[in-house]
């Protein structure tokens, strides 16, 4: 296995920016500190980073589809500006039970459905099987499980919060008190796998 087929899968509000209840402009984006950071020293690790993140929001018609571009495009360039890259970010716009055709409907991409994972996997030659999924949230930790993934919860936004419910679900494989932290457990767990190959 090459470094390169290992994806990194973060969360977004909550994960990498505070949590507010709906981003709906670019100027409401703040970086959680060392957000960044983690994933620079990612990319100079190798391995590939993405974002992965439920926005119903758009379903419930409290911003659009082109909102979120904009929003993406701050995340991008804020993060552009600390010499960190991401190489996808997913979004799933729908919601089982709001909103009108196309974003009312029980979609596959949905956390804590593995869709998002899924297809980030197959359009980057990522192996889910290797790869971790940084979150907040229980549905951070499913979604990571379904797709084979290892998985972190952070303490940041709701993670405090829903972190006795997501251990006792057995769902979570490390905890850690921010998304760098996580990003240097990570580098931990694929520092071991090297060090077993080279000496197995």
């Amino acid at each position: 296995m090459k470094v390169d087929q290992v994806g990194l899968f973060f969360d977004r509000d909550g994960t990498l920016n505070t949590e507010l209840d709906f981003i709906s402009r670019p100027g409401e984006l703040q970086l959680i500190p060392n957000a960044a950071r983690a994933i620079r020293e990612a990319n100079e690790f190798g391995v590939k980073v993405f974002v992965i993140t439920n926005q119903s929001g758009i379903a419930r018609g409290l911003f659009t589809e082109t909102d979120l571009v904009a929003i993406h495009q701050k995340l991008v360039a804020v993060l552009a500006q600390e010499g960190a890259r991401v190489n996808a970010i997913y979004y799933c716009p729908h919601h089982p039970e709001y909103g009108k055709t196309p974003y009312k409907k029980a979609c596959s991409c949905r956390k804590p459905k593995p869709g998002m994972l899924k297809k980030a996997g197959k359009e980057h030659g990522v192996l889910l099987s290797h790869s971790f999924v940084i979150g907040d949230r229980c549905i951070d930790m499913q979604a990571g499980k379904a797709a084979g993934c290892r998985t972190g919860l952070v303490l940041t936004g709701y993670g405090a919060v829903e972190r006795e419910e997501c251990m006792r679900a057995r769902n979570v494989d490390f905890v850690a008190r921010d998304a760098y932290e996580a990003w240097l457990q990570v580098k931990d767990l694929l520092l071991q796998r090297k060090h077993a190959r080279v000496h197995g």
